[in-house]
């Protein structure tokens, strides 16, 4: 974040321009930092004896630190905590924007300043900032007692991270009563506690499109069900790991299936909170109140059982049923289990058309999703069991599922596979479901 809204600062400085913040942008993290960047910033050498240091490494096959213990101008303590800040974002950023353009130590030094007295911050803000730090950061963002709004908030921007770009920022939060949005996904969690987290986009610009790339791994175009589908299930791992951090407190939350909404108006009491991914800006909604309406009329998909056995007849491969609310996430099952020699003979979309799909199939294993809509996967789980006691089912599972999955597995599930998938895990459970006996 330091390095988007400080660069931002320059670019209005006209100090840099646009190709220069790209530039500091895309090669920030990769940049090795130089032992003499770090030692001018922590006040041990001056930039006059980096210089001469770098001079004599010219004419010497020896390392920077040696060469400066040598001139007694470092300790050995010293250059081993110089080598352990190689990595530091903030060190990064100084010694790209000093090798890529005018701007000397002391006139950034000064911009510093001047930008944290602009913005408003603190020393202490202002440092972690410096430090990307998500944690010490958004209480200056968000101004709220309600812990959960943060905490929510923290888990959003790290799957961010994780899942979409380093490349963003936030702004200030604010409450609302309203939000008109030009698309938004939602879910809510119930039990102990009654809460919302949805991911708005006010206007048609690209940032819910580019976090739905990002999360499903490919480029989904403007392929509207896609789209919502793998925003849902962005914000599904969020509520996950939050409902995870709630059983930690004992409180129990319950996840319902995310859903779509274009085009309408969130009502209610609730944060929102700006952000800004590569220049494109979506909202998070979080509400921590019951009256909370995401929209009137969500996306249908409608009612699925695809019948698979006729174009996987070739393969020779146990035959798997996968019933999951996730057009994506069928899909990227699929597409990992028909890859690790599995044939899949059918897909559906809640436990309803599961239940019917595997009474038609009968196939060797079936997975199946715990949060679904008309009829979750514990629930199918028990209903396919009446049919055939000996079915092998794989539960699918988000973080904060906890109860349901060992209330799955003592019914008689086989095992249980994560989301978001990683491609291991899935063939080595489902292999061991459908060699059990």
């Amino acid at each position: 974040m330091f390095c988007q809204l400080f660069g931002k600062y320059l670019l209005e400085k006209k100090e840099i321009n646009d190709f220069d913040y790209e530039t500091l942008i895309n090669e920030q993290m990769s940049v090795r930092v130089r032992l003499g960047t770090i030692a001018v910033e922590e006040g041990l050498l001056t930039e006059e004896q980096v210089k001469d240091i770098n001079r004599q490494q010219m004419t010497q096959d020896r390392r920077f630190g040696d060469i400066a213990v040598e001139m007694g101008l470092l300790k050995d303590s010293q250059v081993g905590e110089l080598l352990a800040r190689q990595g530091d974002s903030y060190l990064q950023f100084v010694q790209l924007i000093t090798d890529m353009t005018d701007i000397t130590k002391e006139k950034l030094d000064n911009y510093l300043v001047d930008f944290r007295k602009q913005s408003g911050f603190t020393e202490a803000e202002m440092e972690a900032l410096k430090r990307d730090d998500i944690d010490e950061l958004l209480p200056i963002y968000i101004a709220t007692a309600k812990s959960h709004i943060v905490d929510i908030a923290g888990l959003f921007l790290r799957n961010i991270m994780r899942f979409v770009s380093r490349d963003f920022y936030i702004e200030k939060a604010y409450r609302a009563k309203e939000y008109a949005y030009e698309h938004l996904a939602s879910q809510e969690m119930s039990g102990d506690a009654s809460i919302f987290i949805a991911i708005g986009e006010k206007e048609d610009q690209g940032a819910f499109l580019k976090v739905a790339s990002g999360f499903a791994g490919q480029d989904l175009k403007n392929a509207v069900e896609d789209v919502y589908d793998s925003v849902g299930e962005f914000i599904n791992v969020t509520s996950g790991l939050f409902a995870s951090a709630m059983s930690v407190k004992k409180l129990d939350v319950d996840m319902e299936p995310p859903l779509g909404f274009p085009g309408q108006k969130a009502t209610g009491d609730f944060y929102v909170l700006p952000v800004v991914i590569e220049d494109k800006r979506l909202e998070l909604l979080i509400s921590v109140n019951a009256d909370f309406v995401p929209g009137e009329t969500p996306i249908k998909t409608g009612s699925i059982i695809h019948d698979h056995t006729e174009s996987g007849a070739a393969n020779n491969g146990a035959r798997v049923l996968i019933v999951d609310d996730s057009r994506m996430s069928r899909q990227m099952l699929k597409n990992i289990l028909e890859k690790g020699g599995f044939q899949v003979v059918g897909e559906a979309e809640n436990g309803i058309n599961g239940v019917k799909a595997y009474h038609t199939l009968r196939p060797d294993a079936v997975t199946l999703d715990i949060t679904m809509p008309e009829m979750d996967g514990l629930t199918a789980l028990e209903e396919i069991l009446k049919l055939d006691p000996d079915a092998k089912a794989c539960m699918i599972t988000a973080a904060g599922q906890q109860d349901k999955l060992i209330r799955a597995l003592r019914a008689g599930a086989r095992r249980f596979i994560s989301k978001p998938f990683n491609e291991e895990e899935i063939l080595r459970n489902m292999n061991e479901v459908v060699s059990a006996k």
